[in-house]
């Protein structure tokens, strides 16, 4: 009589990086600001539950319809979240690189989602990843590899891609050089009234 399962809900427009991908030329510069605050808002919302995503990049944000006007940003795929403290979940997961700063200790932390959020932050208003300037997927392993051995080198350095002129650039330049260390201060300074 009652179904038993698993009931998910569908994003109505898919991945953000497949947004990104199909259509980065007409989506308006107010959309972009708006997905900005969306990402920062819902990392804040579960780092304040004691949750630490451990896997963000744009393939984990979904874009969604709320009304035939308005595409939303929803974060998605927890599979590699770790929340130790209220339920004693440690999955150890880590992102990719391009979004993981190759400095950071092995273990996913609040730090390890706030560099994430940067690139992600970065990817939504570049449509790209730092240091690829290509949209879409890698037509190869071995152009993956070379991207990954180039972001790498540089995040190690401390050299990212300029972000001067560029809307959120001081937010985005603080997630990528520690300047944060947690959610709330981010959430401060894009206040919808700095924006």
């Amino acid at each position: 009589e009652f179904p038993t399962g698993l009931l998910l809900a569908e994003a109505s427009h898919g991945s953000l990086q497949r947004y990104l991908d199909n259509h980065y030329d007409t989506i308006p510069l107010s959309l972009r600001k708006k997905w900005f605050l969306q990402a920062i808002e819902s990392v804040a919302y579960i780092h304040n539950r004691g949750v630490i995503h451990s896997d963000l990049r744009p393939d984990n944000f979904l874009v969604h319809s709320t009304d035939p006007t308005s595409l939303d940003l929803w974060l998605c795929d927890f599979g590699a979240a770790t929340c130790e403290e209220q339920l004693g979940l440690a999955v150890g997961g880590l992102p990719d690189a391009g979004v993981f700063d190759p400095n950071s200790k092995w273990e996913p932390t609040p730090a390890t989602d706030i560099f994430s959020l940067g690139s992600v932050l970065y990817t939504i208003l570049k449509g790209h990843w730092p240091y690829r300037a290509l949209r879409g997927s890698f037509d190869s392993l071995e152009e993956m590899e070379q991207y990954e051995t180039l972001v790498d080198d540089r995040f190690k350095q401390g050299i990212f891609p300029d972000v001067k002129g560029l809307f959120g650039g001081e937010v985005i330049m603080g997630c990528w050089s520690q300047k944060y260390s947690d959610m709330n201060k981010i959430l401060e300074d894009v206040a919808p009234s700095k924006c």
